[in-house]
Parts: C-alpha cells; sequence; structure tokens
C-alpha cells in the first residue's frame, strides 16, 4: 500500500508536532529543579549580603522546608495525568517556583506592593511555598503505607494510593480561599459571675445568618479588630472595607488588639494610618494595644494610631461612657513572659473601679491562666488567629490547639472572670488558615446574666 504526497506531509508535520511537544515538555520538566537549585543558592546569599544573616538563613529554611513537596509533586501528578497535560504542569509549577523566588527576594527590601505584583507574583508565590510545605509533610506521612505495600507487592492498591497525591493541592486551594474571607457573626457573651476551673472551655452562642434572640437588658456592643496584619493578603483598601463593614453595626467599643503589620507594611510608611482612616468618625470609641509584631515597627503603629484619634494602652487605663454604662479598659502590653509580676504590677497600678464593668485587652491569651480569679470581668485577646488548622468551617470547635495551652478561639473561663480569644482578621505570611476562616464579630456583653 502506497501513500499520497499528502498523507506523507500529514504524517511527517504530526511526527515532527510530537517531537516539539516531547521537547518542550522535557525542556520544561527541568525548568523546575532549575529554578529550585538556583533559589535555594541565590536568595539567601542575595538576602544574608543586603539584609544581613538572620533573614539569610530565615530565606534558606523557607525553601528547604518547601521545596522538596514540590519538586516530588511535579513529578507525580505528570505522572498520574494524560501525557498532554504535562508541559501545562511543570509550567504552572516552574511559575510558582519562580513567583516565590521573586517575592522572597523583595522581602529583602520589603514593602506593599501595587496590585499586579500581589496577584502575579506575592499571592502565587507564598501559595506555592505552603502548597509545597504541605506536600512534603503529606508524603512524609504516607511513606511508610507505601513502603509497607512494595513489600508485600500490593501494586493495585499502590497504584489507587497515588489519587491521594492531590489531596495537598486540595487542601492548599481551600486553605487559599479559607485564609482570604472573614466570617461575619453576632457572638453573645454572657458574665454571669459563675465560677470555673482555669482556662475552661464555654459554649459560646454564634449568630452568622439569622438575628440573635431579643434580651430584655441592653447588652454592651464591641468590635474587636485582632491581628489584622496589613499585608499582600490584606492590603490598604481591603482593611478599610472590613473595617466600615464592622463600624455600620454602631458599636459601643471599638478594640484592637495588636499585630497591626506584616514585614511588608513596616517598610511602608503612612499604611496602617490609610487602613484604619474609617475610625476616624468613631475614634472616641476606639482603644488599641501593642502585639508582638508591633514592637518590630512601634513607631510606625503609634503613628498609624494617632492619626486616627485612637488612643493607644500600653500598660494603662480609660474610662469610656458608653450606652451600656460606663466600662473601664485596661490594656496590657506584649510580654514573652514573667506574666504573673507584669499583670500583678499592672492590676496595682490601675485598681478595679468600683461599679464599672473592667476589660482587659491582652494579645496573649496563655497570659489568661496569670490574671487573679476575678481581677477582671472580662479579657478581649487574640494572637493565636484561632489555631489556624482545625474544624471550624465545619460549625465544629476543635483545633489542633484545642489541647494545648495555648487558648485557640472562642469564649474561656477562669473563676468567674471570662476570655473572648478572637480568630483574627488576617495572617501573617503564608495562606495557612486550614477549615479556621478569620473572623469579623459583633460581641454582645451580658452583664449579670
Amino acid at each position: 500500500m502506497t501513500h499520497g504526497p499528502r498523507q506523507v506531509n500529514v504524517v511527517a508535520s504530526a511526527g515532527a508536532s510530537g517531537t516539539l511537544h516531547r521537547l518542550v515538555t522535557e525542556a520544561l520538566s527541568l525548568a523546575l529543579p532549575a529554578l529550585a537549585l538556583g533559589s535555594l543558592i541565590g536568595v539567601p546569599l542575595y538576602a544574608w549580603v543586603v539584609r544581613g544573616r538572620a533573614y539569610g538563613i530565615f530565606g534558606f529554611i523557607i525553601l528547604l522546608v518547601a521545596l522538596p513537596g514540590a519538586l516530588v509533586l511535579d513529578q507525580r501528578l505528570a505522572v498520574l495525568f494524560p501525557q498532554r497535560f504535562a508541559s501545562w504542569l511543570h509550567a504552572g509549577f516552574a511559575y510558582g517556583m519562580a513567583a516565590a523566588c521573586v517575592h522572597l527576594v523583595g522581602l529583602v527590601r520589603a514593602r506593599l506592593r501595587p496590585r499586579a505584583f500581589r496577584w502575579l507574583v506575592s499571592r502565587p508565590g507564598m501559595a506555592f511555598i505552603a502548597t509545597g510545605a504541605l506536600t512534603g509533610l503529606w508524603l512524609l506521612v504516607l511513606l511508610p503505607v507505601r513502603g509497607v505495600l512494595t513489600l508485600a507487592g500490593a501494586d493495585g492498591v499502590l497504584a489507587a494510593l497515588r489519587w491521594l497525591d492531590l489531596f495537598p493541592l486540595l487542601v492548599g486551594a481551600g486553605s487559599v480561599l479559607t485564609s482570604m474571607r472573614t466570617v461575619e457573626e453576632v457572638v453573645r457573651i454572657p458574665l454571669d459571675g459563675v465560677e470555673h476551673p482555669p482556662l475552661t472551655r464555654l459554649t459560646v452562642e454564634r449568630r452568622r445568618r439569622a438575628a440573635p434572640v431579643v434580651v430584655t437588658s441592653r447588652p454592651l456592643r464591641l468590635v474587636q479588630i485582632a491581628d489584622p496584619h496589613l499585608g499582600p493578603w490584606q492590603p490598604v483598601h481591603r482593611l478599610q472595607r472590613r473595617i466600615e463593614r464592622l463600624v455600620r453595626h454602631d458599636p459601643d467599643l471599638i478594640l484592637l488588639t495588636g499585630d497591626f503589620l506584616t514585614m511588608e507594611s513596616q517598610g511602608s510608611p503612612g499604611a496602617l494610618a490609610r487602613a484604619l482612616e474609617p475610625l476616624q468618625p468613631v475614634a472616641d470609641r476606639c482603644f488599641a494595644i501593642f502585639g508582638n509584631h508591633d514592637h518590630e515597627a512601634p513607631g510606625e503603629v503609634r503613628h498609624g494610631l494617632a492619626a486616627n484619634g485612637i488612643r493607644l494602652l500600653v500598660d494603662d487605663e480609660a474610662i469610656a461612657s458608653t450606652a451600656a454604662g460606663d466600662v473601664q479598659i485596661v490594656g496590657a502590653d506584649w510580654v514573652s513572659r514573667d506574666h504573673t509580676e507584669h499583670l500583678a504590677r499592672l492590676f496595682a497600678r490601675h485598681p478595679r473601679r468600683d461599679g464599672l464593668l473592667r476589660l482587659l485587652l491582652m494579645h496573649n491569651p496563655a497570659a489568661f491562666a496569670h490574671v487573679p480569679p476575678g481581677e477582671v470581668d472580662l479579657v478581649l485577646a487574640g494572637h493565636t488567629h484561632g489555631g489556624q488548622l482545625g474544624l471550624v468551617s465545619f460549625g465544629l470547635d476543635w483545633t489542633v490547639l484545642s489541647r494545648t495551652r495555648w487558648p485557640d478561639h472562642g469564649l474561656f473561663a477562669h473563676g468567674t472572670s471570662r476570655m473572648y480569644v478572637h480568630r483574627g482578621t488576617g495572617f501573617y505570611g503564608f495562606p495557612l488558615r486550614i477549615g479556621v476562616p478569620g473572623e469579623a464579630s459583633v460581641l454582645e456583653v451580658l452583664v449579670g446574666s
């Protein structure tokens, strides 16, 4: 059987196209390892020279944690999916690696970047690093299982397990979506005077859509802004919108419990002042404290608060008049140790005012155990970002911190004192809120109920 000239040309063209596709795929398969090796050497070296040893080591550790999982996942997915998708998969991984490299290099001279940079570089780069780290942990978990199955010769089961390699990708995508949203809630906090053992978790009433049941006495309405972490995932305009929505609830007090900045916003003078502008009309109701990250750039935080008329309490107190009565607000500065001594000095300097509800703003919820029983009525804290990994998105309170000394989120008791731990408005660094969304809540404090 003979072929005409046209058929020969078609066959030759198809063969050339297939060869070109194969060459492109092979070249792209080498792009990720090449970029990974260059980044692992170049980024820490550049950071060390320009910014110092600490950041150089930080960059090296971040890449070392993320790259093994990303490299393995790239190869696994190329085998798992049809060959025609291989070049697209390799190209996607190479882009993520390049974006991560550029983002880390940009952090050497950190500042808030334009929208295009955030969407094209920072967010895909940070998501790539987070997914790579998750993948590495996941593959380590599966390693003994695969080892046993290999020794047992269970090839069919091993082939079926290949699809489990997609799990980190699904978790990574879910964590990005969860990290970018906050849940609006109305939270009821009863101060009933009942004594409980230290750090007892109490059930708290949350309403997300339906209005809460009407109560006879007017509650004290609070808005807490915790851990906004102004940065690539929460730029100025987004934080402004979130604050505007909270202010519309017309709260009696707006209490900011620290950690306003990230590395990027620390390098952008005036950014925090612009982000907090929606609080200017209600500045007389606003009180703030420092979190741990605020001590990295205290001048910038002070300026951002003062520019909007917000009072900063650094181991200080304020008396606020509200429609629900006068309130004593004590603001504790961040300390990393000696909590008992620190709080004892604070309470001695600012004793309880007769007949006033006494609030304590304290960034670190772990210090609640050091508050003498009955010394305050309600503590507002943050810092833990709700535990970051848990089942809150599914209506359950469990997080990875549930059985630790760190109160993760919700309402806790110590004697007759109560503490509400806010899940935070934002997060620092990589998008790793997995099953624990941020919070934009209105707190209704019911006194004597």
